[in-house]
């Protein structure tokens, strides 16, 4: 079949490297895709992904028979909804069903209903109750803005003269809404599960470093780098997830009416009372998809398929056990503020020279010959090992290799995986 891949990331080039490895996939279409997409199919700048019944068109005209959404953008404005309505098999939520992801305030309110450990919370639309609560509640605390904001919308404030600030920046929009929530202790982790509306099957574990320096200091990204298997999640806690987080939210969504159909990304804070959610992603991570992709030994399209259908009774999504994965986000200066485009890319050629190397493109684009920067989080070199330790020493060999003078990473992706390691804990 024909597939068409919505987005343009280092997610995208990862889920275009795994989805032309199924002999499902005929001819991969990459809307509007990057110089990495590019090399498995054919890119196409000029559909406008924003406009659906362009992309109804499209996928008319060129035989698509399944169309996967990378980004969250394009689901919360509802585009599986206008292509399954033209009777074009989508991946992905509806725009209903996005809403775990396009608000935080309404997945608060479903974990409230339906008992899904989370942390305390409250919904503000005003900025005098919003510094009430503050002063109530104390630092530390966090403050997330309610709607979309690529990772970014998240201050946790240590002090309150911190969480006071946060509050005035993201209530000062006309109709703004914010979500003021304990701050939960322990470490975080990625969760994925595979949706059908009533079922789901884990997809894999990945932790994400979000801070943008060393030692998880500076504000939040969108992801610096990411390893797979998070093995802090042991079957035991996977099976906790599952049951207590998985499970409840698809009844609760089935019980809306707006049942959720996709992938369920749960980032998780695993506390001395169990895990606890902190928000919900409704597609693959970016840059976790760095990290799942390579170690997935089985075929993606088919599940994704089942997950369309309606039934994932019978999938498996099998991943290299005995190997683990480890991507480092390269960024432009100044990310994740202003950054500075068109600077020139060297040696990525040369990175990937190792079979155990992939580089991921994100934000790039070709011009005359040349690799230009055209984004804040540029690649994703992600690396291949027998351990984590060799995965990390992998990546950043890679790295190594990249001549890029404006751009810049954390060089400490890994360390807790490491750690434990070393510890004799194994990946």
């Amino acid at each position: 079949m024909n597939i068409l891949l919505i987005g343009s990331g280092g997610r995208e080039h990862a889920l275009a490297y795994a989805l032309t490895k199924s002999p499902l996939c005929d001819r991969l279409f990459s809307a509007p895709g990057n110089p990495g997409t590019a090399a498995f199919g054919e890119n196409r700048p000029d559909l406008h992904v924003a406009d659906p019944a362009a992309v109804c068109e499209f996928c008319t005209v060129h035989a698509i028979g399944l169309v996967v959404i990378g980004p969250e953008v394009p689901l919360v404005a509802g585009l599986v909804d206008e292509l399954t309505a033209t009777g074009i098999r989508a991946f992905g939520p509806t725009k209903a069903a996005a809403r775990l992801e396009g608000s935080k305030g309404f997945t608060k309110d479903l974990c409230a209903e339906y008992g899904i450990p989370t942390a305390a919370f409250a919904r503000f639309t005003e900025l005098a109750p919003a510094l009430a609560y503050l002063e109530e509640r104390g630092a530390p605390i966090v403050v997330k803005a309610d709607g979309l904001a690529a990772g970014k919308g998240v201050v946790v404030a240590e002090t309150l003269d911190q969480a006071r600030a946060a509050v005035r920046a993201m209530l000062d929009e006309p109709g703004a809404e914010i979500v003021i929530e304990e701050c939960l202790f322990g470490e975080e982790a990625s969760f994925f599960a595979l949706c059908d509306g009533t079922r789901a099957v884990p997809v894999g574990t990945a932790q994400d470093h979000k801070r943008v320096f060393d030692g998880d200091r500076g504000p939040n990204t969108g992801g610096m780098g990411a390893y797979s298997p998070a093995t802090i999640l042991t079957p035991a806690l996977e099976r906790t997830v599952m049951e207590t987080i998985i499970a409840p939210t698809l009844a609760g969504m089935r019980a809306r009416g707006t049942p959720f159909t996709g992938i369920l990304y749960a980032g998780l804070m695993l506390t001395a009372d169990g895990p606890k959610l902190i928000e919900y992603n409704t597609r693959f991570g970016d840059p976790e998809a760095q990290v799942l992709m390579p170690r997935l030994v089985g075929d993606l399209v088919p599940a994704l398929i089942a997950a369309c259908d309606g039934d994932v009774s019978g999938v498996e999504i099998p991943f290299d056990e005995g190997r683990a994965a480890l991507t480092v986000v390269m960024a432009a200066a100044g990310y994740p503020g202003a950054v500075m485009r068109g600077s020139v890319i060297r040696g990525v050629a040369e990175a990937a020279a190792d079979a155990d190397v992939i580089v991921f493109q994100a934000g790039t684009r070709a011009e005359n010959g040349q690799l230009l920067a055209d984004g804040g989080r540029v690649l994703t070199v992600t690396a291949l090992g027998a351990s984590m330790m060799e995965a990390q020493a992998r990546a950043y060999a890679a790295i190594a290799r990249i001549d890029w003078p404006e751009g810049f990473c954390r060089r400490d992706i890994g360390r807790r995986a490491v750690a434990r390691e070393v510890a004799g804990g194994g990946i």
